[in-house]
């Protein structure tokens, strides 16, 4: 079996497609043989090492969290989930392992794929969608009629929180390439910001939300978009972040906690059509490691980056 990982951290130089030997399940854990694979930041951030307080120092270290496969293999104590089941989810972040040709991953973070769905559409899901459905209905409770302003609506976590936030009868708002503004309305958004030059005095207090989906405003500039009580939610979990999230009310930082619940809602999203993911590459195994350096140092994708180990 093949896969991608990393000897050190570091940046995108350190990874190697290599030949593994794959473990076998613990009690609760299921193997699969992947079938999809999708790309998120969070992925090289936890490469370059972002996240080596959780991730620990034993190497190699595995890459990839979001996969869609079939199980070939569960352990003695795994009730939800047989051999033969296609099924899609995350790997666990200290685990990793998604790109490549097989994994294994606990239960809990895995649910049967809906038949309507491909693999490859199953893999976009896990990690950006139970992301922007924590922020703005664990975190922010959105309600209908509410106002929300997302920045960065056209990336992978913003597109579907702008259709969560849709469903939830809200008023949405937010930012996104001067490029793509117009594709951004056909979304649904409006008014619509150009990301690179956002002026925002004109918005200034009209929101009940802002989702900062790249983390990329300032608090400042994202408190002064909110009305009184309202809420700014981010996604980059530093120090300073959650230091400001236990002293202020006005600030959540979200973490895209996979639950067999929260997934199972939203495959069935998926599945009925209103949660819809934008694919921009795909690309196999053997081709991954370039597509994803790419993908990184561009830093703009336009549509999820998915790898397919067995084409």
């Amino acid at each position: 079996m093949r896969r991608i990982h990393y000897y050190r951290y570091g940046g995108p130089e350190e990874m190697r497609l290599e030949e593994f030997e794959p473990s076998r399940p613990a009690t609760r854990q299921i193997g699969v043989r992947v079938k999809a694979a999708s790309v998120n930041k969070v992925d090289w951030h936890i490469r370059n090492g972002g996240l080596k307080f959780v991730t620990g120092r034993r190497f190699p270290r595995a890459m990839g969290t979001d996969f869609a496969g079939v199980v070939e293999a569960v352990g003695t104590a795994v009730t939800r989930i047989k051999v033969g089941d296609e099924v899609f989810g995350t790997t666990s972040v200290r685990e990793s392992g998604a790109f490549a040709e097989s994994l294994v991953t606990k239960e809990e973070l895995v649910i049967v794929k809906p038949r309507g769905l491909s693999y490859e559409e199953a893999a976009c899901l896990p990690v950006v969608a139970v992301t922007a459905w924590r922020a703005l209905v664990d975190k922010a409770h959105l309600k209908p009629g509410q106002s929300v302003f997302v920045n960065g609506c056209l990336g992978s976590v913003g597109r579907a929180a702008v259709q969560f936030a849709t469903m939830l009868g809200a008023n949405v708002a937010g930012s996104c390439r001067g490029t793509a503004i117009e594709e951004a309305r056909a979304l649904g958004v409006s008014p619509v910001l150009d990301f690179t030059h956002l002026e925002l005095q004109s918005l200034t207090g009209r929101f009940d939300v802002v989702f900062d989906t790249p983390s990329t405003l300032s608090f400042k500039d994202g408190r002064s978009l909110l009305r009184r009580g309202g809420i700014v939610v981010g996604t980059e979990p530093t120090p300073a972040t959650m230091l400001r999230s236990l002293l202020s009310r006005r600030y959540k930082v979200v973490f895209g906690t996979q639950t067999p619940d929260v997934l199972n809602k939203i495959a069935e999203f998926a599945a009925s059509g209103r949660l819809r993911s934008t694919i921009g590459n795909v690309v196999p195994l053997s081709q991954a490691i370039q597509a994803i350096t790419e993908l990184e140092r561009r830093g703009i994708p336009k549509g999820k980056l998915v790898i397919v180990p067995g084409r």
